[in-house]
């Protein structure tokens, strides 16, 4: 029987009936910053095996991009790039990739994957400035032979500005000859490197330890011959013993391979460990390490789906200001608002979602109502980001009118002090600002904008 197994898969997989994933290069780990594939296990396990633990990370091959085997979520948002110009007014840009099996919401908008803000790394621009006249050369710095004189000039005509500089020297320096002779008197030049020493290593019972010299010449300079100058005082030789070298060495060698443990994981895809010691013998007296890597593992496969954990999905918007049996509508009554979300549930042994379902708030229903008094404009936002965030870009920045709000207090009946939010579009009217009453908008053109081909940081 057993040996007609073999010959029926043979047979199903010839008809169709039986799918085998095929092998990919499986990773214990998906670097979520930069979407690389880490911690290498092997190109023997099939997609199916490698994502049995949501946290690895996958090539179809050698050459492809990594794939998480979790569902597809937005990366982190990088660093803010930096900025396109070094003065004056420019823009930086930061990036997002999606990751994982599917597609991210809102994947096919590049609003989604790239922000651009404005940036300015100084507000002036810097200007060189110019030299001043060259003072009077200084007088020779010897009083026989030849020596050096020197002049200056200052960077102030103009000065330069915003960290602007003036090109060139502000230094000249020029030869000089008295016309008078010096006697020169004989120095040192410096000792010369230790040369050699006469054996490479020490045999551990040696009495005599070996020796190297060092040279140095009378010649820095010379004595001068005409007027006569002195020698060097002392000798240009030195001998000494050398005490620091090493015994004769002796390479180390492998020993046998052992199994270090088990398959290191309990779930998923992992591996088998062995190891050898550089003991065979030991190397001593500075002698060669054994070549080659003291490690070597195997993939193992477990076949057990690894635990993956419940994970909220997105709040729901705020449901309606209401109270029951109450008309609260542009009054002074409060009521209740909420808003749920869901537990995507886990799977395999995974922990449950952490917190609560749905979340209440007190509210005042404001919504269409007519607010005649003491409306206000607001202050101008933030400026917002650039829009699109390549090309030719504007950012915005809006003010609105708003209603005053005072007299409002809790009366839910909860004893405690409660914060009480405001739910709706009111109706508001404010004086004219710029020819509008409800809503002012201000828009600028972003500058040095990078082109949508140029991908930044």
């Amino acid at each position: 029987m057993t040996a007609g197994v073999p010959l029926l898969l043979a047979a199903l997989l010839l008809a169709g009936c039986v799918r085998v994933s095929e092998s990919v290069y499986c990773y214990g780990s998906f670097n979520k910053a930069n979407g690389n594939c880490e911690d290498y296990y092997g190109d023997d396990v099939s997609e199916d095996d490698c994502c049995l633990n949501l946290q690895y990370g996958f090539k179809q091959d050698e050459d492809s991009p990594c794939e998480a085997c979790y569902p597809a979520e937005w990366s982190p948002w990088s660093i803010w790039g930096p900025c396109s110009v070094t003065c004056t007014e420019g823009v930086q840009q930061r990036r997002r990739a999606c990751y994982g099996r599917g597609s991210c919401e809102g994947d096919d908008k590049l609003e989604n994957k790239m922000e651009t803000r404005v940036c300015s790394m100084q507000d002036c621009c810097p200007e060189d400035g110019g030299w001043s006249n060259w003072t009077p050369w200084s007088p020779c710095s010897v009083t026989c032979k030849s020596g050096t004189m020197e002049r200056r000039r200052e960077c102030n005509n103009p000065a330069p500005t915003c960290g602007g500089t003036c090109h060139g020297t502000s230094k000249e320096i020029s030869n000089c000859d008295t016309g008078r002779i010096c006697p020169t008197h004989g120095s040192w030049s410096s000792w010369g490197a230790w040369g050699e020493c006469s054996s490479s290593c020490v045999q551990e019972a040696a009495r005599n330890l070996p020796t190297q010299v060092r040279h140095r010449q009378c010649n820095n300079p010379p004595p001068s011959t005409d007027p006569p100058g002195n020698d060097c005082p002392g000798t240009g030789n030195e001998v000494r013993d050398c005490s620091g070298l090493p015994f004769c060495p002796v390479d180390g060698q492998w020993s046998e391979w052992q199994k270090e443990a088990e398959c290191s994981v309990t779930c998923g895809v992992g591996r088998e460990i062995e190891k050898r010691l550089c003991s065979n013998p030991a190397p001593r007296h500075n002698g060669r390490y054994c070549v080659g890597s003291d490690t070597r593992t195997w993939t193992c496969n477990t076949g057990v789906p690894c635990p993956v954990d419940g994970r909220w999905s997105e709040w729901s918007e705020w449901s309606p200001c209401e109270r029951i049996g109450l008309t609260i509508k542009c009054t002074k009554k409060s009521g209740i608002q909420k808003r749920t979300r869901r537990c995507e549930q886990p799977q395999d042994g995974g922990q449950p979602c952490a917190g609560s379902t749905i979340e209440h708030q007190s509210c005042y229903n404001i919504n269409l109502c007519l607010f005649k008094e003491g409306n206000f404009w607001s202050e101008w936002s933030e400026w917002s980001l650039c829009k699109p965030p390549c090309g030719d870009s504007t950012r915005s920045r809006f003010r609105k009118c708003q209603p005053l709000l005072s007299g409002y207090k809790n009366e839910t009946g909860i004893q405690k002090v409660t914060e009480v939010f405001f739910w709706g579009t009111p109706n508001v009217l404010c004086e004219e600002l710029d020819g509008q009453r409800r809503r002012v908008t201000e828009s600028q053109d972003c500058k040095n904008v990078y082109d949508c081909e140029e991908p930044q940081g």
